[in-house]
């Protein structure tokens, strides 16, 4: 009997897990194919991995915490803050990124958006 809890509590973590995995991904508004690029493994696998159809191995998890700044314990566990540092600076990681790998026609052409968006939300404010 001690044996079948120990199953269902381990289950019960690993989808707990997948989830966590899956919450931070939307969380940062990453597309499954971004996101799994930026761990190096195939979105076939993490959307796997959010279904709880495949688990996740301790080198991808590393990845994870490494490549979005996630917080251990939180990731394993729950217990916590999702980021270790605030999300607003991983957005701005991954805008940086992003932005690094446009060429410059589409570079100047983003940052003449940006500046008509900041145009747009100073109107609305007033």
């Amino acid at each position: 009997m001690k044996q079948n809890r120990n199953v269902i509590y381990y289950k019960i973590m690993i989808d707990d897990l997948n989830d966590r995995i899956k919450q931070v991904r939307t969380t940062l508004n990453i597309s499954q194919r971004d996101f799994a690029k930026r761990i190096y493994i195939s979105q076939t696998l993490l959307g796997n991995i959010e279904l709880g159809i495949r688990n996740v191995n301790d080198r991808t998890i590393q990845l994870i915490l490494t490549a979005f700044n996630v917080n251990r314990d939180w990731l394993l566990t729950g217990k916590g803050e999702m980021f270790s540092a605030p999300a607003v600076d991983i957005k701005l990681s991954n805008l940086i990124d992003n932005f690094n790998q446009l060429d410059i026609t589409l570079k100047d052409f983003l940052l003449e958006q940006s500046k008509g968006l900041l145009k747009i939300q100073k109107e609305n404010k007033k």
